[in-house]
């Protein structure tokens, strides 16, 4: 299990409303969410059309294209 050390942000009536964790435990917190979705894809797309090489790297090239953008 991913250990978490967050901080509690309290507001001036000392209720919670934030938290803060280091910067590599939100990175890997990411990457943990990032691969469970991907898992989750590619359970999903089991059942459709396969693409092929070139076509997987075009979908690719247009997804990463509208992420960045």
């Amino acid at each position: 299990m991913l250990e978490i050390h967050k901080k509690i942000v309290l507001d001036e009536e000392q209720k919670p409303f934030a938290v803060q964790i280091p910067i590599e435990e939100f990175e890997r917190l990411e990457e943990v969410i990032e691969n469970f979705g991907l898992s989750k894809m590619m359970e999903e797309a089991k059942e459709e059309d396969r693409l092929s090489a070139k076509e997987a790297q075009e979908y690719y090239q247009a997804l990463k294209a509208h992420v960045e953008s």
